[in-house]
């Protein structure tokens, strides 16, 4: 269903006879290095089978696939997709996005840059959006304020889809829902349902995979990106995500929080191109829900 080992990034459809080479560098705006390393790394297909010749020749109506490979480069960072402009990355759980007064390195962000000026030291990363620390999955990063400004000003209208999976307490009856609440955050950080007036509204649409007695594991879609929202969904049904100590889950002697990015939709502004950005369901979640 979810899990996939290749992350599609999109398919083009060619309408004149082109070398393949040329048209990833003109049409696509690769520069001659990444359509090599492309190539190179199997990352192209023509008409669903891998072409790693430079000279390809390409026909018309010819579709061309270009997809990433989750590249576990060394402990600390998982890359799903990286280009001149973004470096797309899967966040582990318990792990900041970005740093707060109380902690400035052990932070998503600080391992980004640190890799990125591994390569080049004079290499600059921006926070275009941010996951919970406890939440892991899809984090998209820019590298220059040019397309930081592109996508923060206008993250709501770029996303087109934002995927979760849900590890949460009990049996969900209902087979899927659409929650709609307004939201509103109090003096001590806890986000609560309130009336329309005074929140921001939520919609959460939830459809259940698989369940047990113990969990149910559910598929996600936000329509809205407000603070805790999927977790302030699920404690309102008597599901609270598993580990979700702050909104309802009691069992504090697990190591696991339930909530995971898989799958992000997006609308490049800098290339003009719809991106999709997909993950592993966690083994973990699929392991408890068997």
């Amino acid at each position: 269903m979810i899990n996939l080992d290749v992350i599609i990034v999109k398919n083009y459809y060619i309408n004149k006879e082109y070398i393949l080479i040329e048209y990833l560098m003109n049409d696509l705006k690769y520069s001659h290095k990444e359509a090599k390393k492309k190539l190179t790394n199997g990352n192209i297909l023509v008409n669903q089978k891998k072409v790693t010749q430079y000279n390809f020749k390409l026909k018309i109506n010819d579709v061309i696939t270009i997809t990433s490979f989750n590249s576990k480069l060394n402990d600390n960072i998982d890359i799903i997709y990286e280009d001149k402009d973004i470096i797309v990355v899967n966040k582990p759980s318990n792990l900041l996005t970005i740093s707060t007064t109380k902690e400035k390195e052990k932070t998503l962000y600080h391992i980004v840059s640190a890799y990125l000026k591994k390569l080049n030291k004079n290499a600059k990363v921006f926070i275009i959006h941010r996951l919970d620390k406890e939440t892991s999955g899809i984090v998209i990063f820019a590298k220059n304020e040019k397309t930081k400004k592109l996508y923060q000003d206008n993250w709501d209208s770029l996303v087109k889809y934002r995927g979760y999976v849900a590890l949460v307490e009990g049996i969900v009856k209902k087979e899927n829902d659409i929650i709609i609440q307004y939201l509103k955050e109090n003096e001590n950080f806890y986000v609560h349902p309130t009336n329309s007036k005074l929140g921001k509204k939520a919609i959460t649409h939830y459809k259940v995979l698989k369940t047990n007695q113990q969990y149910s594991l559910l598929d996600i879609e936000i329509k809205t990106g407000r603070k805790n929202q999927i977790r302030v969904a699920m404690q309102s049904i008597g599901h609270p995500i598993i580990g979700d100590q702050k909104y309802g889950y009691d069992n504090k002697f697990t190591n696991i929080f339930g909530l995971h990015a898989y799958r992000l939709v997006i609308w490049n502004p800098v290339t003009k191109r719809i991106m999709t950005f997909q993950t592993k369901i966690p083994a973990t979640f699929e392991k408890l829900t068997n």
